[in-house]
């Protein structure tokens, strides 16, 4: 109360004493929703790449230990024809054409031979692929041009003039063109996604 003022009517005194309208309130919850909404996209895009990077790391991981396992045998590493670690397999699970289980500690037979330890090399790094990547598709092999005019990967296989050996490993991924649904949303290997000179 003011100095020598009377008391009168409370509207005289405060005249923008009014509150929100609901329209208003309406306004600014759809505005909310509308940002909540965006940064639950964004989180969803996140959490793929996410995924993608860590299946990206894994298969380079996967890459170079192959790579180490021939330099260590480079007897059978270094041949042309008929190297056990050449390999091209998509099927599920991935499987070695001469498996073999000498390297197993539940082994009953000891490997006697680098054929034999390349072999067992191979059976288990593509079971250990098989494992950490869905949809997995391995190609070793020699190849001079291991990519094509545009830049991108190929799974073909060319040996000649200065072809060196290459791990290329590829596997199922959500597809880049997000206008695609059901099964065509996921890139099956198209490409490969790794290709590792040794």
């Amino acid at each position: 109360m003011y100095k020598g003022q009377p008391l009168t009517d409370i509207t005289q005194r405060f005249p923008c004493s009014a509150g929100f309208s609901i329209v208003e309130v309406l306004v600014s919850v759809m505005v909310l929703t509308i940002g909540m909404l965006g940064m639950v996209g964004m989180q969803a895009s996140s959490l793929q790449a996410n995924r993608d990077a860590r299946l990206q790391s894994i298969a380079a991981f996967q890459a170079r230990e192959l790579a180490d396992l021939m330099r260590g045998n480079p007897t059978e590493s270094s041949k042309t024809l008929s190297n056990p670690y050449f390999v091209s397999t998509s099927s599920k699970p991935l499987k070695h054409t001469n498996p073999d289980y000498c390297l197993n500690v539940a082994a009953t037979t000891a490997c006697t031979n680098p054929i034999n330890v390349a072999n067992a090399q191979m059976t288990e790094w593509l079971a250990r692929v098989d494992d950490e990547l869905p949809g997995a598709r391995v190609v070793v092999c020699m190849d001079s041009v291991p990519f094509d005019a545009s830049g991108l990967a190929t799974w073909s296989c060319t040996a000649g003039a200065g072809a060196s050996m290459v791990i290329k490993i590829g596997w199922s991924r959500a597809s880049t063109n997000k206008s695609l649904t059901g099964s065509q949303a996921l890139d099956r290997a198209t490409v490969p996604s790794i290709v590792f000179p040794v």
